[in-house]
């Protein structure tokens, strides 16, 4: 029962930290036999196209739009692609009567009034992308002007097959918002690292460009399209890189409750991603890719829900046990203390990271706790859920 016990302790921080540090100390050394310089020409400046995906996004749109039109491309190059399936509060009439006439970047708004989700619309408007590269981005994150940039020159690599973009999550002063922002910067950190390792794992939505021709239609009851775009991908032998210099960034949720909402859905499609494609745990044919995929999300997703609990459980066993081992004393007393700051947070909603750091860990498990039930019970549909955001 000890070995069993610090195994799982051993997991939960393998999980969190230790593949962190063992891809970092791995990239360091390769970095050393690498050139140091990626040969890019500056003048390969393909035809893309920006597709945005929105629901009942209408007071958003100018904002949205006047970033693009900032956005650092040859506006001849850029064609814009809007796509507003369900939408009921009239985005796409006032998309269509502002902006469809605009040439020099072309605008295209498709809509149907049908709500079938994001999937699906991802697979429809595909039908209307005439160039190579697709870029994807949701309506309510803003681009820094480089960012197309950046994403098409990996593309003169003919083994790169998608782009992955950073999300940053904008500071704010409440729980969620925090603690989504710190996660999002280590989340980062680790794509980043994976990346240099081999390929990224796992692309968001915020920011995701893909060549269109290795692009294949997506069951519409997929949740996280994204992620699943990008693995494909990986999974038939084609780079996913992860580029922080282009990135999306996005006002953090408006409350704990709101940002619990939005983790119980990327949870259930997290499981509908593990036991429907199994095959990305293949370590026969991409063993690399496999050991990326379980260290950084099935770990994540399975490993440490199951064993926090019962960590805890067999610390009090063992404490009891035996009372004289000082390392049950210290390891139950750590616990208490990380449990005790996640009760007083919930309860006093202090501003200190010490406190809102430990609560949103948790929060992120007992969210997989619930999506997993969700995704048992079939409940968790595909549709866009939008998550309110506060104004920062």
């Amino acid at each position: 029962m000890q070995y069993f016990f610090f195994l799982l302790i051993f997991l939960v921080l393998y999980s969190y930290v230790l593949y962190a540090v063992m891809l970092f100390v791995i990239v360091s050394i390769l970095n050393l036999f690498r050139k140091k310089d990626v040969d890019f020409n500056n003048h390969f400046l393909p035809e893309v196209t920006l597709v945005i995906p929105a629901y009942n996004e209408r007071d958003i749109i100018d904002d949205k739009m006047k970033n693009n039109f900032e956005l650092n491309y040859p506006k001849e190059k850029l064609n814009i692609i809007w796509i507003t399936d369900g939408s009921d509060d009239g985005s796409d009439i006032y998309l269509k009567e502002k902006y469809q006439n605009y040439n020099s970047p072309k605008v295209e708004v498709y809509h149907q009034p049908e709500r079938k989700g994001k999937s699906a619309a991802i697979n429809r408007v595909m039908n209307f992308v005439k160039t190579e590269i697709v870029i994807f981005c949701d309506a309510n994150t803003f681009l820094n002007k480089d960012s197309i940039l950046n994403i098409v020159r990996h593309f003169q690599n003919p083994n790169v097959g998608c782009v992955a973009g950073e999300k940053r999550v904008l500071s704010s002063n409440n729980t969620a918002g925090e603690g989504e922002s710190i996660y999002w910067k280590y989340e980062s950190w680790i794509k980043k690292l994976n990346s240099d390792f081999n390929t990224c794992i796992g692309a968001v939505g915020e920011l995701i460009a893909f060549r269109k021709s290795l692009f294949e239609p997506l069951p519409e009851d997929t949740i996280l399209d994204d992620f699943v775009i990008s693995m494909e991908m990986a999974h038939r032998g084609y780079k996913v890189v992860y580029e922080p210099n282009a990135y999306a960034e996005e006002a953090p949720s408006e409350n704990e409750a709101e940002e619990l909402k939005r983790k119980i859905r990327i949870a259930a499609g997290a499981f509908q991603c593990i036991f429907r494609y199994f095959h990305w745990l293949n370590f026969f044919r991409h063993p690399l890719l496999s050991f990326q995929y379980f260290s950084h999300k099935i770990s994540r997703w399975i490993i440490v829900p199951f064993s926090l609990p019962i960590i805890f459980i067999l610390n009090i066993y063992l404490f009891l046990q035996y009372p004289e081992n000082v390392i049950f004393q210290y390891l139950l007393f750590i616990q208490l203390v990380f449990y005790f700051i996640v009760i007083i947070q919930h309860f006093a909603n202090l501003s200190s990271k010490i406190f809102r750091i430990p609560y949103y860990v948790l929060m992120m498990n007992i969210a997989m706790y619930l999506g997993f039930y969700r995704y048992l019970k079939g409940q968790q549909l595909s549709v866009w859920e939008k998550v309110k955001r506060k104004k920062v």
